[in-house]
């Protein structure tokens, strides 16, 4: 049996430790590279305050490196035996450097460990959706743009009811991510503090820089209180699974549309043959299956915060193990996302549109708020053109301005910002600019490349 952080002398059972370990031999390889960043801060810091002989500092930091390149090529491994990879970066680090390796672990507790790796992990995470998410933002927006000019109908109640554009639908998803990634933003600060030196939720009798240990990893600043530490533990996963339904419902709303402006009765686009699939038993078929699968994640993702709320909400202040499987719904939903992200950026640049939709008779009632406010512009007051127009809607006699075809977004009315004669695209880019601008990617890279060095001159003067 391998060595276990916290083996006293005596055996359990087996089966006992078959259960308690579950899944986490699985799932801490995508904490790998965290844990091993952590621990490079952690041990910078014991040597800055003199609880690491400063000749440990190199042999162990080395090995840190190399282990660090291995999890990041993903070729770490955690043996059948071991619990946990915190138990397994230890473990290879006393094989190699013998007694040195058994210093590591002082002032720390796997309760702030598993959190710094979380958050560390989170954090990466959150940094590659962003990437993702201004991909899709780009395809959105220069879609309406090009097509701002071609007409479609807006429904509400799923009936026809006004007109809009192709511009102003596409636009309108592309300000729909920009609100998701403020979202993504402000949990971004939450999940940029740090926990370590919190121990087991209560803090450590040894002298330990909790600030050096945040600033070598990039954080902006603490979790300060030990307690609020751990009680973070499942706080964090809803509020940052949160984030991710709100950017699941941007994406599985799109979808639905698709599923529908795609299907025969609306035809409004067209996927090309080779973006769809087809049925065992009717040759005809060309499906969907892209917004299908990509609107079932999406609802599958929005799902994570309730299930994260039934495993923890309960729970007092203090370390459970309940805690351990917040990773089996957690650690799963930013490869899901990320994957529903490029399928659909995929999806939307080959996405093909129809150019005459508003010409087909069944859309002509569409027009009918534009001939009320075009008699008011004539001096009509308001109710008596409605009520004209309404007249000879119910007669058959209804054209917009005697037009019944051909109309083009420059043939309405429409100014004010935000309309189909005015996308306001200018404006949603900056807004989102401005908020992708302020995450601090370039600080934590730059943090993450210092530390990995292992210099511990170069650290220790910046502090």
């Amino acid at each position: 049996m391998g060595s276990k952080l916290w083996d006293k002398g005596f055996s359990v059972d087996e089966r006992i430790v078959d259960f308690t370990v579950g899944k986490d031999r699985e799932l801490d390889l995508y904490l790998a590279p965290s844990d091993i960043l952590g621990s490079m801060a952690h041990i910078t810091m014991l040597t800055k305050v003199g609880l690491l002989p400063q000749e440990d500092y190199a042999p162990l930091m080395e090995e840190l490196r190399r282990l660090y390149g291995t999890a990041q090529e993903g070729k770490f491994t955690i043996e059948p035996d071991i619990e946990d990879v915190h138990s397994q970066v230890e473990l290879y680090l006393t094989r190699t450097l013998g007694e040195k390796g058994k210093k590591i672990h002082t002032g720390r507790s796997r309760n702030d460990q598993v959190m710094v790796d979380v958050k560390l992990f989170t954090r990466d995470a959150i940094t590659a959706t962003v990437s993702k998410v201004e991909k899709l933002f780009n395809t959105l927006l220069q879609k309406s743009e090009q097509y701002k000019d071609l007409l479609m109908p807006g429904y509400t109640h799923l009936q026809v009811a006004m007109p809009s554009s192709f511009g102003l639908w596409f636009g309108a998803y592309a300000e729909s991510l920009a609100d998701d990634l403020a979202t993504l933003r402000s949990v971004y600060d939450i999940v940029n503090r740090n926990p370590l030196g919190s121990a087991a939720g209560y803090g450590s009798s040894a002298p330990l820089d909790r600030g050096m240990t945040a600033r070598l990893l990039g954080f902006d600043g603490l979790d300060c209180n030990s307690i609020y530490a751990q009680m973070n533990r499942g706080r964090l996963e809803r509020m940052v699974s949160f984030a991710y339904t709100c950017l699941a419902e941007t994406i599985g709303k799109l979808a639905m549309d698709g599923c529908m402006f795609v299907s025969q009765n609306f035809a409004f686009i067209k996927l090309p043959d080779s973006l769809t699939t087809g049925s065992s038993i009717m040759p005809h078929k060309k499906n969907p299956d892209v917004f299908e699968l990509v609107r079932s994640h999406c609802n599958k993702i929005q799902g994570v915060p309730t299930t994260v709320r039934m495993m923890t909400g309960n729970l007092p202040s203090g370390y459970f193990r309940d805690m351990q499987l917040l990773k089996e719904v957690y650690i799963p939903i930013f490869e899901e996302m990320d994957s529903v992200l490029d399928i659909m950026d995929y999806a939307v640049t080959n996405m093909q549109v129809r150019q005459d939709i508003m010409d087909d008779p069944r859309y002509a009632l569409a027009f009918s708020v534009e001939e009320v406010n075009r008699l008011v512009s004539e001096g009509v007051p308001f109710r008596d053109a409605y009520r004209s127009v309404g007249e000879k809607i119910q007669r058959g006699q209804f054209t917009y301005d005697g037009k019944t075809s051909g109309l083009k977004v420059s043939d309405l009315g429409h100014t004010h910002e935000g309309s189909i004669g005015n996308l306001c695209n200018d404006k949603i880019e900056e807004r989102f600019k401005g908020i992708l601008y302020s995450f601090p990617f370039l600080k934590v890279e730059e943090a993450k490349k210092r530390l990995a060095k292992g210099d511990l001159s170069g650290l220790l003067s910046s502090f």
